[in-house]
């Protein structure tokens, strides 16, 4: 069935670059101003990069009931944007977006509120938000479709979360212990969110520190910011939506080259947490927001 509708999705894409999409519609009597006007019918489409860790799964399952909660009589469905990840054991039942959006339309809903669970507007956000485009409009397909923020998707984002992150740490951390946010980062231009992000962490608490695996801030940097404080003690919280693999192994793995690892070899004493973004109230509230609004959307 999965493999189905991957032919399925295949067969859209290509009708909807070559225009054959809108022409055999037609041909079955779809076309034109012979169009039914069909009834309203929206779902809501929550999309994460997905995890490989099966224990990750739990903080995406909360989330989706507390989305159910706020929007009762609403239909929720997933797609994980990580093909790698839709390839594992065990998520092969997980759709992509594309797939998600093809099967919303065999099932003639007409409007979809799409929630990103990525952190900021990088190259996977923005990957969907093309998908989105592309289905949008379709004839007999998806009337519309709206694209709510990621968690850093604007301005005002930045303080607040900065917050919700100070608020959630962990009781026992005191004021001089340090701790250090593990973001994914990227080279794409979203990348400017973690500095941006950095700076209202400081405004708060000038021992909270951020940092990526792959973009900018680096681990190396927040090195530099450490040994200028000489705190004794560093926590380790990741700055993802859950806390699989970057989290367990490049952050709180024992190998080497593991932050937790090379601050320790530093002479810290090093705790690490592993609790993902979505574990968070005061961030889950925000993204519920960015779903907030992409309803609204709809009504416009």
């Amino acid at each position: 069935m999965k493999q189905a509708w991957r032919v399925v999705v295949l067969l859209v894409a290509v009708c909807m670059l070559g225009g054959g999409f809108a022409q055999a519609l037609a041909a079955e009597g779809g076309g034109g101003g012979h169009r039914a006007t069909r009834e309203a019918k929206t779902a809501i489409l929550l999309v994460a990069f997905g995890t490989s860790y099966a224990t990750a799964r739990g903080p995406l399952l909360a989330f989706e009931e507390k989305v159910r909660a706020k929007f009762p009589g609403v239909e929720v469905r997933w797609a994980w944007s990580s093909h790698q990840i839709r390839q594992m054991e065990g998520a092969d039942d997980v759709d992509s977006p594309a797939e998600a959006f093809a099967r919303l339309m065999e099932d003639r809903f007409t409007h979809v509120a799409v929630q990103s669970l990525q952190t900021i507007p990088g190259q996977e956000f923005h990957m969907l938000v093309e998908a989105a485009r592309r289905f949008e409009g379709m004839p007999k397909g998806l009337k519309r479709i709206t694209v709510g923020l990621p968690l850093l998707g604007a301005p005002e984002d930045l303080e607040a979360a900065a917050a919700a992150l100070l608020a959630g740490l962990p009781k026992a951390r005191t004021a001089k212990e340090a701790v250090v946010f593990m973001g994914h980062g990227t080279h794409h231009a979203g990348n400017a969110m973690y500095p941006a992000l950095q700076y209202y962490l400081w405004r708060q608490d000038p021992l909270a520190f951020l940092g990526t695996v792959e973009g900018s801030p680096s681990l190396d940097d927040i090195v530099v910011d450490l040994a200028r404080h000489k705190p004794a003690k560093v926590w380790l919280l990741p700055f993802m939506a859950v806390a699989g693999d970057h989290a367990n192994n490049d952050m709180a793995g024992d190998e080497e080259d593991s932050w937790k690892s090379v601050l320790a070899a530093k002479g810290y004493a090093v705790e690490t947490v592993l609790a993902g973004t979505l574990e968070n109230a005061g961030l889950v509230d925000l993204w519920l927001a960015h779903l907030d609004e992409a309803l609204e959307a709809l009504r416009q």
